[in-house]
């Protein structure tokens, strides 16, 4: 096998001379074959997650003197990551107005007095890279960083996750704790009712995998 035909090809032709510019040429023509390899090979290396908001939930408790539970509903989301280098990107959206405790009184100002849902109607998250192993079938535990915004404000965090691949299809949980009064919501501690000032968020998020562009 010739690693390089073109040399082989210039040397039988005499009428062609071999000056360093027909070298340069060449391995400019080299260098942009192996730059499109690289580039069709980091595409096919991408998988998409497409998420399917109807069966996805995210659910969240608050402890203190009132245990309060409830669920928000996640309106859509995109997810793309690249198993070797562990680089994610995307956006989760998940609706502010949605949050549902089964008191709506408690909701009706949680919407309005903390979440403040008619100027910040989103919740998000932004997958930015993960560690650990996502070996394209089976079950793993992954750790995820990204940006969560909440009432308009990023914040940094890292959510630990289960992931089930099976076939083209996949399940993502995870937990973690959301320290909302230090992120500027309201206090809900009332005279000594002492309410949590974290609250711990489970999310559950089923779609589909597509790899490549």
């Amino acid at each position: 096998m010739q690693l390089f035909p073109f040399r082989t090809s210039l040397r039988r032709s005499r009428g062609v001379r071999l000056t360093p510019r027909v070298f340069q040429q060449a391995a400019l023509g080299l260098a942009a074959v192996a730059c499109f390899g690289l580039a069709a090979s980091t595409a096919a290396a991408q998988t998409h997650f497409d998420i399917n908001a109807a069966k996805s939930q995210v659910l969240f408790s608050l402890g203190g003197f009132h245990d309060v539970h409830g669920v928000f509903k996640v309106t859509s989301g995109n997810v793309t990551f690249d198993r070797s280098s562990g680089n994610m990107s995307g956006k989760i959206i998940v609706s502010a107005a949605s949050g549902n405790s089964g008191d709506s009184a408690r909701d009706k100002k949680m919407h309005r007095a903390e979440l403040h849902d008619k100027k910040f109607p989103h919740i998000t998250f932004q997958p930015q890279h993960f560690t650990g192993t996502l070996p394209p079938s089976g079950s793993s535990t992954v750790q995820v960083h990204g940006l969560f915004t909440l009432i308009g404000k990023p914040h940094k965090i890292v959510v630990p996750m289960t992931v089930q691949v099976n076939g083209k299809q996949c399940i993502a949980k995870g937990t973690f704790t959301v320290p909302y009064v230090s992120w500027g919501m309201k206090d809900p501690t009332m005279l000594f009712m002492k309410e949590a000032k974290t609250v711990k968020i489970n999310i559950t998020f089923k779609g589909s995998l597509t790899s490549g562009k």
